[in-house]
Protein backbone atom coordinates (compact mmCIF):
# COMPACT_ATOMS: atom_id res chain seq x y z
CA UNK A 1 0.00 0.00 0.00
CA UNK A 2 1.89 3.38 -1.02
CA UNK A 3 1.20 6.11 1.26
CA UNK A 4 2.48 9.24 0.61
CA UNK A 5 2.33 12.30 3.20
CA UNK A 6 3.15 15.91 3.32
CA UNK A 7 6.22 17.03 4.72
CA UNK A 8 5.18 20.35 6.21
CA UNK A 9 2.05 17.50 7.68
CA UNK A 10 4.12 15.21 8.89
CA UNK A 11 8.02 16.24 9.85
CA UNK A 12 7.80 19.96 11.57
CA UNK A 13 4.33 21.76 12.89
CA UNK A 14 4.15 25.35 14.00
CA UNK A 15 2.42 25.31 17.61
CA UNK A 16 1.10 29.12 16.65
CA UNK A 17 -2.46 28.59 17.63
CA UNK A 18 -2.75 31.18 20.47
CA UNK A 19 -1.33 34.04 18.07
CA UNK A 20 -3.25 32.80 14.84
CA UNK A 21 -5.87 35.61 15.02
CA UNK A 22 -3.95 38.49 16.43
CA UNK A 23 -3.39 41.57 14.17
CA UNK A 24 0.35 41.53 14.18
CA UNK A 25 0.65 38.29 12.69
CA UNK A 26 0.30 37.76 8.81
CA UNK A 27 0.93 34.41 7.12
CA UNK A 28 1.30 33.38 3.57
CA UNK A 29 0.97 29.67 2.07
CA UNK A 30 1.57 28.64 -1.18
CA UNK A 31 2.62 24.80 -2.59
CA UNK A 32 6.44 24.50 -4.12
CA UNK A 33 9.29 22.62 -4.07
CA UNK A 34 6.76 19.65 -4.15
CA UNK A 35 5.65 20.81 -0.80
CA UNK A 36 3.65 23.51 1.18
CA UNK A 37 5.13 26.18 2.69
CA UNK A 38 3.99 28.82 5.21
CA UNK A 39 5.92 32.28 5.86
CA UNK A 40 4.79 34.51 9.12
CA UNK A 41 5.37 38.18 9.58
CA UNK A 42 5.36 39.65 13.01
CA UNK A 43 4.77 43.24 13.89
CA UNK A 44 4.76 44.80 10.82
CA UNK A 45 1.96 47.08 8.56
CA UNK A 46 -0.34 45.14 6.52
CA UNK A 47 1.06 46.71 3.03
CA UNK A 48 4.51 45.94 4.55
CA UNK A 49 4.05 41.99 4.93
CA UNK A 50 1.84 41.64 1.78
CA UNK A 51 4.92 43.19 -0.22
CA UNK A 52 7.34 41.13 1.66
CA UNK A 53 5.12 37.78 1.42
CA UNK A 54 4.66 38.54 -2.30
CA UNK A 55 8.57 38.83 -2.71
CA UNK A 56 9.29 35.42 -1.01
CA UNK A 57 6.89 33.92 -2.58
CA UNK A 58 8.04 35.07 -5.82
CA UNK A 59 11.45 33.88 -4.77
CA UNK A 60 10.43 30.57 -3.87
CA UNK A 61 8.57 30.25 -7.48
CA UNK A 62 11.81 31.10 -9.25
CA UNK A 63 13.92 28.89 -7.55
CA UNK A 64 11.10 25.90 -7.60
CA UNK A 65 11.74 26.45 -11.69
CA UNK A 66 15.73 26.97 -11.62
CA UNK A 67 16.37 24.27 -9.58
CA UNK A 68 13.84 21.34 -10.50
CA UNK A 69 15.40 17.78 -10.56
CA UNK A 70 13.00 16.63 -13.68
CA UNK A 71 10.55 19.24 -15.16
CA UNK A 72 12.64 21.41 -17.68
CA UNK A 73 14.79 23.90 -15.83
CA UNK A 74 18.59 25.32 -15.63
CA UNK A 75 19.44 21.88 -13.49
CA UNK A 76 17.58 19.44 -16.20
CA UNK A 77 19.50 21.81 -19.02
CA UNK A 78 23.20 20.84 -17.09
CA UNK A 79 21.95 17.11 -16.47
CA UNK A 80 21.36 16.49 -20.09
CA UNK A 81 24.75 18.56 -21.34
CA UNK A 82 26.34 16.13 -18.61
CA UNK A 83 25.00 12.92 -19.96
CA UNK A 84 25.45 14.38 -23.40
CA UNK A 85 29.56 14.32 -22.74
CA UNK A 86 29.66 18.02 -23.04
CA UNK A 87 32.16 19.83 -21.27
CA UNK A 88 32.15 23.85 -20.19
CA UNK A 89 28.76 23.74 -19.87
CA UNK A 90 27.63 27.41 -19.17
CA UNK A 91 25.56 27.87 -15.88
CA UNK A 92 24.70 30.92 -13.74
CA UNK A 93 26.49 32.34 -11.41
CA UNK A 94 23.60 31.43 -9.00
CA UNK A 95 23.98 27.87 -10.00
CA UNK A 96 28.14 27.95 -9.34
CA UNK A 97 27.30 29.13 -6.25
CA UNK A 98 24.47 26.40 -5.09
CA UNK A 99 26.55 23.63 -6.92
CA UNK A 100 30.11 24.37 -5.17
CA UNK A 101 28.31 24.69 -1.83
CA UNK A 102 26.59 21.14 -2.16
CA UNK A 103 30.14 19.81 -3.32
CA UNK A 104 31.38 21.41 -0.27
CA UNK A 105 28.90 19.88 2.12
CA UNK A 106 29.22 16.62 0.34
CA UNK A 107 32.88 16.50 0.93
CA UNK A 108 32.57 17.01 4.56
CA UNK A 109 29.75 14.55 4.78
CA UNK A 110 31.97 11.54 3.29
CA UNK A 111 29.99 11.69 0.20
CA UNK A 112 26.45 10.25 1.99
CA UNK A 113 25.32 13.84 0.94
CA UNK A 114 25.58 12.99 -2.57
CA UNK A 115 23.17 15.32 -5.26
CA UNK A 116 24.90 13.67 -8.16
CA UNK A 117 22.83 10.16 -7.04
CA UNK A 118 19.84 11.84 -9.70
CA UNK A 119 20.07 8.34 -11.43
CA UNK A 120 18.70 6.36 -8.52
CA UNK A 121 16.31 8.48 -7.32
CA UNK A 122 15.00 8.43 -10.89
CA UNK A 123 15.10 4.65 -11.07
CA UNK A 124 13.54 4.53 -7.38
CA UNK A 125 10.53 6.11 -8.63
CA UNK A 126 11.05 9.21 -6.70
CA UNK A 127 11.30 11.76 -9.66
CA UNK A 128 7.31 12.87 -9.35
CA UNK A 129 5.04 14.00 -6.88
CA UNK A 130 2.80 10.75 -6.93
CA UNK A 131 5.20 7.35 -7.91
CA UNK A 132 4.38 3.67 -7.93
CA UNK A 133 5.40 1.11 -5.06
CA UNK A 134 7.85 -1.00 -7.42
CA UNK A 135 11.37 -2.04 -7.14
CA UNK A 136 13.82 -1.35 -9.62
CA UNK A 137 15.65 -4.05 -11.64
CA UNK A 138 18.56 -5.00 -9.48
CA UNK A 139 21.15 -5.08 -12.48
CA UNK A 140 20.04 -1.02 -12.92
CA UNK A 141 20.97 -0.14 -9.34
CA UNK A 142 24.21 -2.14 -9.43
CA UNK A 143 25.27 -0.20 -12.46
CA UNK A 144 24.35 2.80 -11.24
CA UNK A 145 26.32 2.35 -8.12
CA UNK A 146 28.99 0.84 -9.92
CA UNK A 147 29.27 4.13 -12.09
CA UNK A 148 30.51 6.03 -8.84
CA UNK A 149 28.62 9.94 -9.77
CA UNK A 150 29.85 12.26 -6.99
CA UNK A 151 29.80 16.01 -6.73
CA UNK A 152 33.55 15.87 -6.74
CA UNK A 153 33.45 14.82 -10.16
CA UNK A 154 32.58 18.34 -11.32
CA UNK A 155 34.70 20.82 -12.14
CA UNK A 156 34.47 25.02 -11.99
CA UNK A 157 35.92 27.64 -14.23
CA UNK A 158 34.40 30.46 -13.58
CA UNK A 159 30.42 30.02 -14.89
CA UNK A 160 31.23 26.90 -16.50
CA UNK A 161 30.74 23.70 -15.16
CA UNK A 162 32.11 20.12 -16.37
CA UNK A 163 32.03 16.53 -15.22
CA UNK A 164 34.38 13.55 -15.68
CA UNK A 165 31.60 11.37 -15.05
CA UNK A 166 28.72 11.95 -17.47
CA UNK A 167 26.72 9.38 -14.83
CA UNK A 168 26.49 12.32 -12.62
CA UNK A 169 22.58 13.49 -13.03
CA UNK A 170 22.38 16.17 -10.17
CA UNK A 171 19.19 16.40 -7.77
CA UNK A 172 19.18 18.76 -5.08
CA UNK A 173 16.10 18.28 -3.20
CA UNK A 174 17.97 17.57 -0.22
CA UNK A 175 19.40 21.19 -0.73
CA UNK A 176 16.89 23.53 -2.37
CA UNK A 177 15.03 23.94 0.72
CA UNK A 178 17.10 25.01 2.60
CA UNK A 179 18.68 27.73 0.39
CA UNK A 180 15.42 29.02 -0.01
CA UNK A 181 15.42 29.56 3.46
CA UNK A 182 18.39 31.52 3.00
CA UNK A 183 16.84 33.64 0.13
CA UNK A 184 13.72 33.98 2.08
CA UNK A 185 15.44 35.28 5.13
CA UNK A 186 17.50 37.94 2.77
CA UNK A 187 14.49 39.27 0.87
CA UNK A 188 12.93 39.90 4.12
CA UNK A 189 15.59 41.75 5.50
CA UNK A 190 15.49 43.73 2.18
CA UNK A 191 12.06 44.07 2.75
CA UNK A 192 12.66 45.90 6.07
CA UNK A 193 10.94 42.81 7.66
CA UNK A 194 13.48 41.63 10.86
CA UNK A 195 11.05 38.66 13.22
CA UNK A 196 9.16 36.04 10.90
CA UNK A 197 8.97 32.69 10.82
CA UNK A 198 9.64 30.77 7.75
CA UNK A 199 8.45 27.27 6.92
CA UNK A 200 9.18 24.99 3.50
CA UNK A 201 8.15 21.20 4.34
CA UNK A 202 9.32 21.03 7.62
CA UNK A 203 12.88 22.94 6.50
CA UNK A 204 12.21 26.37 9.46
CA UNK A 205 14.19 29.64 10.24
CA UNK A 206 13.30 31.46 12.32
CA UNK A 207 14.15 35.91 12.23
CA UNK A 208 13.73 37.81 15.37
CA UNK A 209 10.65 36.90 17.64
CA UNK A 210 6.98 37.05 18.22
CA UNK A 211 5.90 39.56 19.79
CA UNK A 212 8.75 39.48 22.40
CA UNK A 213 8.96 35.79 22.62
CA UNK A 214 10.83 33.22 20.52
CA UNK A 215 9.08 31.32 17.98
CA UNK A 216 7.93 27.91 18.91
CA UNK A 217 7.83 25.37 16.77
CA UNK A 218 7.29 21.33 17.46
CA UNK A 219 9.67 18.33 16.15
CA UNK A 220 7.13 15.82 14.58
CA UNK A 221 6.74 12.50 15.80
CA UNK A 222 7.70 10.24 13.15
CA UNK A 223 5.01 7.24 13.88
CA UNK A 224 2.53 9.49 15.44
CA UNK A 225 0.20 12.46 14.10
CA UNK A 226 1.50 14.40 16.85
CA UNK A 227 4.61 16.38 18.11
CA UNK A 228 7.59 14.61 19.52
CA UNK A 229 8.91 17.86 21.20
CA UNK A 230 9.02 21.71 21.06
CA UNK A 231 11.69 24.32 21.14
CA UNK A 232 11.95 27.70 20.82
CA UNK A 233 13.42 28.68 17.51
CA UNK A 234 16.03 31.86 17.95
CA UNK A 235 17.20 34.46 15.79
CA UNK A 236 18.90 32.90 12.47
CA UNK A 237 18.71 29.46 13.81
CA UNK A 238 17.71 27.08 11.18
CA UNK A 239 16.15 23.96 11.73
CA UNK A 240 16.22 20.48 9.46
CA UNK A 241 14.03 17.13 9.60
CA UNK A 242 14.90 14.17 7.38
CA UNK A 243 12.27 11.24 8.02
CA UNK A 244 11.46 8.11 6.25
CA UNK A 245 7.78 8.98 6.61
CA UNK A 246 7.42 11.66 3.90
CA UNK A 247 8.39 10.50 0.90
CA UNK A 248 7.89 6.32 0.79
CA UNK A 249 6.22 3.49 -0.54
CA UNK A 250 5.36 0.62 0.92
CA UNK A 251 5.75 -2.97 -0.83
CA UNK A 252 5.15 -6.95 0.58
CA UNK A 253 5.46 -4.84 4.11
CA UNK A 254 8.62 -3.22 3.74
CA UNK A 255 8.95 0.29 3.81
CA UNK A 256 11.07 2.27 1.06
CA UNK A 257 11.82 5.93 1.45
CA UNK A 258 13.28 8.61 -0.77
CA UNK A 259 16.57 8.58 1.04
CA UNK A 260 19.17 6.56 -0.28
CA UNK A 261 22.19 5.55 0.39
CA UNK A 262 25.20 5.90 -1.87
CA UNK A 263 26.83 2.68 -1.24
CA UNK A 264 23.94 0.23 -1.84
CA UNK A 265 22.00 2.57 -4.07
CA UNK A 266 18.86 1.50 -1.93
CA UNK A 267 16.73 3.46 0.75
CA UNK A 268 18.51 3.90 3.88
CA UNK A 269 17.14 1.69 6.51
CA UNK A 270 17.25 1.86 10.63
CA UNK A 271 16.44 5.31 11.02
CA UNK A 272 12.81 6.71 11.50
CA UNK A 273 13.98 10.46 11.53
CA UNK A 274 17.24 13.16 11.98
CA UNK A 275 16.54 16.87 13.19
CA UNK A 276 19.35 19.61 13.48
CA UNK A 277 19.35 22.82 14.47
CA UNK A 278 21.78 25.27 13.20
CA UNK A 279 23.23 28.47 14.64
CA UNK A 280 23.12 31.43 12.96
CA UNK A 281 25.95 32.04 9.85
CA UNK A 282 25.64 32.22 6.22
CA UNK A 283 23.76 29.74 4.54
CA UNK A 284 22.38 28.42 7.86
CA UNK A 285 19.48 27.24 6.36
CA UNK A 286 21.16 25.24 3.19
CA UNK A 287 23.07 23.33 6.26
CA UNK A 288 20.29 22.44 8.07
CA UNK A 289 18.28 20.99 4.87
CA UNK A 290 21.71 19.37 3.52
CA UNK A 291 23.05 18.42 6.74
CA UNK A 292 20.18 15.98 8.18
CA UNK A 293 20.55 13.61 5.06
CA UNK A 294 24.43 12.18 6.22
CA UNK A 295 23.20 11.86 9.68
CA UNK A 296 20.27 9.72 8.47
CA UNK A 297 21.86 7.59 5.75
CA UNK A 298 24.84 7.23 8.52
CA UNK A 299 25.34 3.84 10.64
CA UNK A 300 24.80 4.37 14.44
CA UNK A 301 28.85 4.46 14.74
CA UNK A 302 29.09 7.04 11.92
CA UNK A 303 26.71 9.59 12.81
CA UNK A 304 27.90 11.46 15.88
CA UNK A 305 31.35 11.72 14.16
CA UNK A 306 29.58 13.40 10.60
CA UNK A 307 27.33 15.96 12.71
CA UNK A 308 30.65 17.11 14.06
CA UNK A 309 32.78 16.88 10.81
CA UNK A 310 29.93 19.52 9.54
CA UNK A 311 29.78 21.58 12.44
CA UNK A 312 26.27 20.25 13.97
CA UNK A 313 26.15 19.99 17.53
CA UNK A 314 22.52 20.02 17.94
CA UNK A 315 20.73 16.55 16.17
CA UNK A 316 18.58 13.92 17.29
CA UNK A 317 18.37 10.97 15.44
CA UNK A 318 15.56 8.10 16.20
CA UNK A 319 16.27 4.98 15.51
CA UNK A 320 14.49 1.70 14.20
CA UNK A 321 13.51 0.82 17.69
CA UNK A 322 12.18 4.31 18.36
CA UNK A 323 15.28 5.10 20.27
CA UNK A 324 16.31 8.67 20.32
CA UNK A 325 19.57 9.85 20.14
CA UNK A 326 20.42 13.35 20.95
CA UNK A 327 23.41 15.54 21.34
CA UNK A 328 23.48 17.09 24.90
CA UNK A 329 23.44 20.50 23.63
CA UNK A 330 20.27 20.03 21.50
CA UNK A 331 18.05 17.94 24.77
CA UNK A 332 19.05 21.13 26.79
CA UNK A 333 16.64 22.69 24.22
CA UNK A 334 14.23 20.44 23.84
CA UNK A 335 10.53 20.14 25.43
CA UNK A 336 9.55 16.36 24.81
CA UNK A 337 6.09 15.74 24.72
CA UNK A 338 5.63 12.14 24.13
CA UNK A 339 5.78 10.46 27.14
CA UNK A 340 6.62 6.96 25.14
CA UNK A 341 9.68 8.18 23.67
CA UNK A 342 13.28 6.47 25.20
CA UNK A 343 16.21 8.94 24.76
CA UNK A 344 19.62 8.72 25.05
CA UNK A 345 22.22 11.49 25.33
CA UNK A 346 24.99 11.27 23.13
CA UNK A 347 28.38 13.32 24.13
Amino acid sequence: MRRLTAALALSLLFLLAACAKAPSLIQREAYVFGTRVEVSVWGESAETAKQALAAVLAEFDRLHRMLHAWQPSELTALNEAIARGERDIAVSPELTFVLQDAAAVASRADQLFNPALGRLVALWGFHGDEFKPQRPAVAAVEAAVKARPRMSDLSFAGERVSSRNPAVQLDLGGYAKGYALDRAAAILKQQGVNNALINIGGNVMALGAKGGQSWRVGIQHPRAAAPLATLELRDGEAIGTSGDYQRYFELDGRRYCHLLDPRSGRPAEGVQAVSVLVAPRAGAGALSDAASKPLFIAGADEWRGLARALGVTHALRIDADGVMHVTAAFRERLTLLSSDMKVAVEP
